[in-house]
């Protein structure tokens, strides 16, 4: 048993905080939350050795349910473009690349470092068509021990011929990742990963519907991002009822645990149907506002009992901090709380810490939170810089989510592993 002292914050519910001033948490020997309390007595942990943080924060680690890995080298160019001509003139060139070991090897190791800096401890991530390219970024994250939802990602048409396999490829290439890493409760997991209807024919879709079945994997994939992407689909789907039926028609929205990303333009049908299969959607704020997609009515979604998280979406998000995404969430929301005549109230901070924290790290089980039973993924946050004394510790966070950065991260857990500098 490991037993951490600090102020402790972090979200149960997503409308309010639990804050435990020199609070204590034991963590167990599998890495998860054995309890939380306001002294060892109350932890029944008298004689325990206390590793103590201080004046410092100790909050959950962060969850980004959307990246892709393979656009990191493109992070923050190209931001003058829609999403269909970003994709054809700049993302699928880069993606190429990565039929090259090296360069997937040395691109994917700088992306997981990155990740670490920023205190995201668990990732769903799209990588690219590419099986050995795909292994080598789970390598990577198993290096790490940071988690991670991994996707060779399937394609078929509309785009480049270099990105294209067949079915049979595709299925090939996917099994042997699943082979190589099995079981739901491994720390990295290949997740199937459609890139979006429009790249995809309906016997790829079936067959990765039917793979998500028979071994019972997550899916991923995009939705409802751009009013272009929603005509193509309506034209290649002319059957299905919308875009969000159209991935419910191939086995692609639940049972299995499904994350859609973005959800821009989703109507009240297709958010009923993502609430009625337990989808989450994947709330990318940066990504919505770069590529001039729309904003979100991410509060809406909340309202409605759908399942959000948020995501970098790198690199249509051009930051890779949660914590700055958390903020874009927040100002996105205030502005349809103002086109709405005030009728849709915008998020609050423990609201977007939650979906952040909790919310996207239930995709991944019992994550995101301090409660019992749950992986004690955590940061320890160091605001020493920022002169706290005269502030509650709840403004204290709040000033390191709108001011701070990674130097005032000073220590990284995933699983109970302090995670230090992970790859050379």
């Amino acid at each position: 048993m490991k037993i951490y002292k600090a102020h402790i914050i972090y979200t149960p519910e997503r409308d309010r905080f639990e804050v435990l001033e020199n609070g204590y948490v034991a963590v167990d020997d599998d890495g998860r939350v054995a309890g939380v309390g306001s002294s060892l007595k109350a932890l029944g942990c008298d004689d325990a050795e206390v590793t103590d943080f201080g004046n410092k924060l100790l909050i959950p680690a962060m969850n980004d349910v959307h990246v892709h890995a393979a656009q990191y080298h493109n992070q923050g160019i190209a931001m003058d473009l829609e999403l269909l001509p970003w994709l054809d003139n700049y993302t699928f060139p880069e993606e190429m690349k990565f039929g090259s070991e090296e360069y997937a090897e040395r691109i994917y190791r700088r992306f997981v470092n990155h990740l670490w800096r920023v205190g995201t401890m668990r990732s769903v991530v799209f990588a690219t068509i590419h099986t050995e390219g795909t292994r080598w970024l789970m390598r990577h994250f198993e290096e790490a021990g940071m988690g991670a939802m991994v996707g060779k990602v399937a394609m078929n048409r509309n785009c480049p011929p270099a990105l294209q396999e067949s079915v049979e490829e595709y299925v090939e290439g996917f099994e042997s990742l699943v082979n190589e890493y099995p079981g739901s409760e491994a720390l990295v997991r290949p997740i199937v990963t459609p890139r979006f209807i429009p790249s995809c024919t309906p016997e790829l879709l079936r067959a990765c519907g039917e793979m998500a079945r028979r071994h019972n994997l997550p899916v991923q994939s995009h939705l409802s991002e751009n009013l272009s992407e929603i005509e193509l689909v309506s034209q290649l789907e002319p059957e299905s009822r919308g875009y969000a039926d159209a991935y419910h028609s191939y086995g692609l929205l639940g049972p299995q645990p499904t994350v859609m990303a973005h959800c821009v333009w989703s109507d009240e049908a297709e958010r009923r149907l993502l609430r009625d299969n337990g989808v989450m959607v994947a709330h990318c704020p940066t990504s919505n506002l770069n590529v001039a997609s729309g904003m979100a009515p991410v509060a809406t979604m909340l309202r409605e009992g759908i399942k959000v998280g948020l995501g970098s979406d790198i690199s249509g998000g051009h930051d890779f901090s949660l914590f700055r995404v958390m903020i874009y969430a927040i100002q996105v929301s205030k502005m349809h709380y103002q086109r709405s005549g005030h009728a849709v109230p915008f998020l609050s901070l423990s609201e977007a810490f939650w979906m952040a924290t909790k919310s996207g790290g239930s995709f991944f089980g019992r994550v995101g939170s301090f409660e019992k039973g749950y992986d004690f993924d955590a940061l320890v946050l160091d605001d020493s810089d920022l002169y706290p004394d005269d502030y509650s510790l709840l403004q204290r966070l709040e000033r390191i989510i709108y001011t701070g950065d990674d130097r005032h991260i000073a220590r990284r857990y995933c699983r109970g592993r302090e995670i230090i500098a992970p790859l050379p």
